[in-house]
């Protein structure tokens, strides 16, 4: 029997990289998800990808950024699902530069995709996970939730990344209040961080050869340098950067039952590298 059979979860940025496959291990595991990606196409592969495997998948297409994507988020959920039990907020990206070179604009988006856009899609999920957690307790059910925000080892502080530091800093700032406030509610609210893990953000660069994104009409350029890869990969115990399916298994874990009596706790997932914040 599957473990999160009947469970519906919403996953954003879920169409490429460690958000699809942790979109497929839930689908695998019996839940109902709704994709998450700034484009149509890599979402609506992943939807047609789990219900060619049995499962039952939506889409919805659009920034996490948007001033309406929380509401459109969640009403997804409850529109074709019925209810919310686990929300992943793991949509995300880079724009680096050192304090005195970045802009407004580089400051904004990244704290904005990685902090504000969670805040407003948790506390869209508020009402429908209150109302559902009455009922249940009025029932004599103990039933429970899970919350589970992406943050970094960044979030200890990062030359280049003031941005993105401040961000998954400030994430871990909200996963334990909310682990705190919801817990009256039978949520599990925790983080994971990531150190190296290989996503199309972290590709190896061929030489000085640049790569770009276009991240809502940005060029933003992602990838590393071999060699700061090969001295990252020495550095880690274990050997390697990790894998997008082995980052996608540990924030699994916290949304599967045996988690359930573990909240506000942050897992740095790093192939052993020590967590500095």
């Amino acid at each position: 029997m599957t473990k999160l059979a009947g469970k519906s979860a919403l996953v954003t940025g879920s169409g490429r990289g460690i958000g699809r496959e942790l979109a497929l291990k839930l689908a695998s595991e019996g839940a109902r998800v709704v994709i998450n990606d700034l484009d149509a196409d890599p979402a609506m592969e992943v939807v047609e990808l789990i219900k060619s495997q049995g499962g039952e998948a939506v889409a919805c297409v659009g920034s996490v950024t948007a001033p309406d994507f929380a509401e459109r988020f969640v009403k997804t959920a409850v529109d074709n699902f019925k209810g919310i039990d686990i929300i992943v907020n793991n949509a995300g990206f880079t724009w680096d530069n050192v304090i005195q070179k970045m802009s407004d604009e580089q400051w904004y988006a990244i704290i904005d995709c990685h902090l504000t856009a969670p805040f407003r899609i948790l506390r869209a999920a508020q009402p429908v996970i209150s109302a559902a957690a009455k009922t249940e307790a009025a029932e004599g059910r103990e039933v429970f939730r899970k919350v589970v925000n992406i943050s970094s080892g960044a979030a200890g502080g990062n030359p280049g990344q003031s941005n993105y530091s401040a961000a998954k800093a400030g994430i871990l700032g909200m996963t334990k209040t909310l682990a705190k406030e919801w817990g009256r509610m039978k949520v599990n609210v925790n983080a994971v961080a990531f150190g190296l893990i290989e996503t199309r953000l972290t590709q190896a660069l061929a030489g000085d050869q640049s790569k770009t994104v276009n991240i809502e009409g940005r060029e933003i350029k992602v990838g590393v340098q071999q060699a700061m890869l090969d001295g990252a990969a020495r550095a880690i115990p274990l050997g390697r950067a990790g894998a997008a399916t082995e980052g996608a298994n540990a924030v699994y874990l916290l949304c599967a039952p045996e988690s359930n009596w573990i909240s506000g706790q942050v897992i740095y997932v790093s192939g052993g590298v020590p967590a500095s914040f």
